[in-house]
């Protein structure tokens, strides 16, 4: 199986205070690492492209993106594929990423989108996936607002009677801190739920086939007891064999 991986890729920028005088330092950090290992190591072909190369790798045909059966999108807003360098500082046109991810999607080809402060609608709707391409892609109706609930607490999900390959065997799931709320559209199948809301959502687009993971695929939403889950990797690995093109 060929996946092509998009986000989970940040840079921080801080001032250090300290009495009179400040200085700034910088540093780079990915948070996809522990589940791109975990599918590496079940022999998944994984192209993983972090957030800031995006605006200058992002294929620019249809046929590049159908050499992957899966696109994966975690933690990475709309604008990052919108505004790509070209078009922002050089006022030149371009085919639209999201319309490409959306053709290949309705051509057969399959995609999940994970959960995180810039997935779905996002911190302060910063995401903005409602008003973008893929919201008529996605199984789920996005919300208008920020759409983050935070439980500092910790929140269990639960599987829902519907019985799937995905979520088969697994009764009891491990505490998150947080997710995406958004709702389930009618002709999908909600396979998780967490305080009542949908979790974990498939569906069909055209011949192709759609997932949305509420939460983080790792820390900050996703706990440690997340992460060292028996079932981590066998659900990510269920849930990319469901969505694979043939």
């Amino acid at each position: 199986m060929k996946v092509l991986f998009i986000g989970e890729s940040w840079v921080i920028h801080m001032i250090h205070q300290k009495g009179f005088d400040s200085f700034t330092s910088t540093k780079y950090e990915e948070g996809a690492t522990f589940l791109l290992d975990s599918l590496k190591g079940e022999g998944v072909d994984l192209d993983y492209m972090p957030a800031h190369q995006v605006q200058v790798r992002f294929p620019k045909t249809l046929e590049e993106l159908q050499n992957y059966q899966v696109i994966i999108i975690s933690d990475i807003g709309s604008n990052t594929f919108l505004l790509p360098n070209e078009t922002f500082y050089n006022m030149k046109t371009r085919s639209n990423p999201l319309t490409l991810i959306r053709d290949y999607v309705k051509q057969g080809g399959g995609l999940l989108m994970i959960g995180g402060y810039l997935s779905f609608t996002g911190i302060e709707a910063k995401a903005n996936y409602k008003n973008s391409p893929l919201a008529e892609v996605l199984p789920v109706t996005l919300m208008d607002h920020d759409d983050r609930v935070e439980e500092p607490a910790g929140l269990y999900p639960k599987s829902t009677s519907v019985t799937h390959a995905i979520t088969a065997g697994i009764e009891d799931w491990p505490m998150f801190l947080g997710y995406n709320k958004f709702v389930a559209k009618s002709d999908a199948q909600t396979l998780v739920t967490i305080e009542d809301d949908p979790f974990l959502v498939i569906g069909k687009y055209q011949k192709g086939k759609v997932a949305c993971f509420a939460s983080d695929c790792a820390p900050h939403w996703g706990s440690e007891a997340f992460m060292d889950w028996a079932y981590y990797t066998p659900l990510w690995m269920r849930i990319l064999n469901g969505l694979k093109s043939e």
